[in-house]
């Protein structure tokens, strides 16, 4: 039965984190809150977890896993990042927003959509989620939690524990998040001249990057 941590949103207890960032160190998945939505997170050198996190979503080695990170020291050792795409990124973390880079050698190959070689990252805001990061002292595997056959993730810590409880190991519990999935910039072609695009709308204003919302398109 998965372990469940009910946390302060804004002071979370810091020995419930450490118990939850346990969990992941012996490979256990752990449902955590983020600025957008729920997420199912486990250890980026786990492979066992990992293929345990793309069937509990039901997705396929095509579908972007993202790296979960602190801050953008930890951002820039997992992807390939030129000035110009550093000085963007600085711009709009941390914040929903989810960026397509180049994968870094760092990243496992099995990590990296099998075509592009590409792997999602973000920083995100939400303060027990930064906590528990900086307790994990490295990046999370991340996938937001939407049941295989659905189109909305899951946002009631109960509920989730309730649905998941024999396929991970812990929820953290910390309220409601806001149910909006963070906004996808693919940054890969201004590695080569060219210019962001913005592939999904969603919590963090494009704007913020120079985007227009009308650009968007299907993730």
């Amino acid at each position: 039965m998965a372990q469940y941590f009910e946390v302060h949103p804004d002071n979370p207890q810091v020995r419930l984190l450490k118990q939850a960032a346990a969990l992941l160190e012996r490979g256990g998945i752990v449902a955590v809150p983020t600025d957008s939505s729920y997420a199912l997170v486990c250890h980026l050198d786990d492979k066992t977890a990992a293929d345990q996190l793309r069937r509990i979503r039901g997705v396929d080695d095509k579908h972007h896993l993202t790296l979960m990170c602190h801050d953008l020291s930890e951002l820039a050792n997992y992807a390939r990042v030129d000035n110009k795409q550093y000085r963007l990124l600085k711009s709009a973390t941390p914040g929903a927003y989810t960026f397509i880079l180049e994968a870094s050698k760092e990243v496992p190959r099995r990590l990296s959509h099998p075509q592009r070689k590409t792997i999602g990252l973000r920083v995100p805001t939400h303060k027990v989620l930064r906590e528990l990061l900086a307790l994990h002292s490295g990046p999370l595997l991340a996938t937001t939690l939407i049941a295989p056959g659905e189109t909305e993730p899951l946002n009631d810590a109960q509920a989730i524990r309730s649905r998941f409880e024999r396929q991970i190991a812990g929820v953290i519990d910390a309220g409601a998040c806001t149910s909006r999935p963070t906004t996808v910039i693919d940054l890969t072609d201004m590695g080569t001249g060219g210019e962001p695009v913005l592939v999904r709308m969603g919590g963090g204003d494009p704007a913020r990057l120079g985007l227009s919302a009308d650009l968007a398109g299907a993730l």
